[in-house]
């Protein structure tokens, strides 16, 4: 008797979850809905424009064929009402569904292409056999709803049978029922062939829009990460000269000159930096760091021991090499306290170490911001970026190492 109560529950909580699901359905059909009867998605965009001058021009020739035979039957009055009222409104279901249904769900789909077929039957009530021949409409209507997969080729047989099937039914023979069915799944077949074309042209612009996105992404952290390595280096620098060339104005005016005079040629050449990166065409390269960074240090009065060349160095990794080195005196600069810095290079790595407060000091790495920007780099030559401590002075201080 105790597995009543749970088996019961167990119903409560499977009946609770199918009302959920039911009810999530019937949520997106109405944003579907919404979105689909949208002034600016039925009017004013360029495929729905283009798809109804052609579906137009079909219901005109419809239209001119259709109404002189239509006149000349003797309807009452009412079946004649009934019978103009039915196409019409099959023509106007024709004509929108098909841009109601582009990137809607295949529920939508379904359930508009269902209206369609409702319409359809009840059109043979008034016209008898020959209004099968608005099954055409129906083919070309669902092959243009553009179906995931292998659907509307499913349903456009799903369709002809039904023609088949109908057309037996109210007495034509079967060739003719053949032929009916034959004539609207052909051109159903062909107009989803086209469909599918109109569909992989959209997806390709849809994927050129996302690529021209990223590559716009792309070149603004480029330019964001240059500018930040070269103003960061060269606003250090002449900061550091700045404040020296003060020191030294009253006790040595002439050593306070030069520096101002060294501030004065840091400032253009950051001024020169700047423009290239923009323009997108900007090299570093190790040798010219080399030189920058043993005028950076001396000027902060760090002691530095630098490779005198870097011929050892592939070409293809001095670029590299410099952005490290750049970014490595930049840090020890900025953030280090050390006395001394030593840099190591060979063909395969380069390695900087200082022997300043190290690992000890949180902003040594967390606000080293251009070091994300240098891991990019880095990753993008598939080589490998590592930090930690150099081993040199009280603290331990800082080791920053790229192997190739």
């Amino acid at each position: 008797m105790s597995d009543q109560p749970a088996a019961a529950q167990h119903k409560v909580n499977d009946l609770d979850s199918e009302f959920s699901h039911l009810k999530n359905r019937v949520s997106w059909m109405a944003q579907d809905v919404r979105q689909a009867l949208s002034p600016r998605e039925l009017l004013t965009s360029a495929g729905p424009r283009r798809w109804y001058t052609g579906a137009g021009i079909a219901v005109l020739v419809w239209g001119l064929n259709s109404a002189p035979s239509l006149f000349n039957q003797h309807r009452a009055g009412g079946e004649t009402f009934g019978y103009l009222l039915i196409s019409a409104l099959m023509l106007i279901g024709f004509m929108v569904i098909p841009p109601l249904s582009w990137g809607r769900s295949e529920t939508f789909k379904v359930a508009a292409l269902a209206v369609l077929l409702v319409l359809g039957g009840v059109s043979l009530i008034f016209s008898g056999p020959s209004g099968g021949w608005f099954a055409t409409f129906i083919t070309v209507c669902a092959a243009m709803q553009q179906y995931r997969g292998r659907n509307t080729i499913w349903i456009l047989i799903s369709i002809v049978v039904l023609i088949v099937i109908s057309q037996l039914v109210m007495g034509t023979s079967f060739e003719d029922a053949l032929s009916m069915a034959a004539v609207a799944g052909s051109i159903g077949a062909m107009m989803m062939a086209f469909s599918r074309q109109i569909q992989a042209l959209r997806i390709l612009r849809t994927t050129q829009q996302e690529l021209a996105d990223v590559a716009v992404k792309e070149e603004r952290n480029r330019v964001a990460r240059d500018m930040h390595d070269i103003l960061g280096h060269s606003l250090t620098v002449i900061a550091v000269k700045a404040e020296l060339a003060g020191k030294l104005l009253e006790a040595a005016p002439e050593r306070a000159a030069a520096e101002i005079h060294d501030v004065e040629e840091l400032a253009r050449g950051a001024l020169v930096d700047v423009r290239a990166t923009v323009g997108g065409y900007r090299s570093v390269n190790i040798l010219s760091e080399l030189a920058n960074a043993r005028a950076a240090l001396t000027a902060v009065g760090i002691e530095a021991e630098l490779p005198g060349a870097a011929d050892e160095v592939p070409a293809k990794y001095r670029e590299l090499f410099g952005w490290a080195l750049r970014e490595g005196v930049t840090n020890i600069v900025r953030h280090s306290s050390a006395n001394r810095a030593i840099v190591t290079m060979s063909d395969s790595f380069i390695q900087i170490d200082d022997d300043g407060v190290g690992l000890s000091q949180p902003s040594a790495t967390q606000t080293a911001n251009g070091l994300s920007g240098l891991r990019e780099r880095v990753e993008a030559q598939q080589a490998s970026l590592s930090m930690g401590r150099s081993g040199l002075g009280e603290h331990g201080g800082f080791r920053l190492r790229i192997d190739l």
